[in-house]
């Protein structure tokens, strides 16, 4: 792991670049994986979403801070709608 970046692999399966994780805005499986960073700019890389969280919890756990509250699904805010 290079300190300040995690290591993500192209579609192509061979090819691989770092990502600055503090940068990520939202993680998708659409069923790709895709990266947002928070200027906007997507990645759509070949790693399974639950190891790119995984490896982004070990940075933060290395550079001793505490990882971003992680959410492993997607919540249906209409779900209850016209429950009172």
């Amino acid at each position: 792991m290079c300190i300040g970046m995690i290591k993500v692999t192209k579609l192509n399966k061979k090819d691989e670049f770092y990502i600055n994780p503090s940068m990520i805005e939202t993680i998708e499986a659409t069923p790709d994986t895709v990266i947002t960073l928070i200027n906007g700019k997507k990645y759509i890389i070949s790693d399974p979403i639950e190891d790119v969280l995984r490896v982004i919890e070990e940075y933060y756990k290395l550079v001793g801070l505490t990882s971003p509250q992680i959410i492993f699904h997607s919540y249906d805010f209409n779900e209850n709608e016209g429950e009172e």
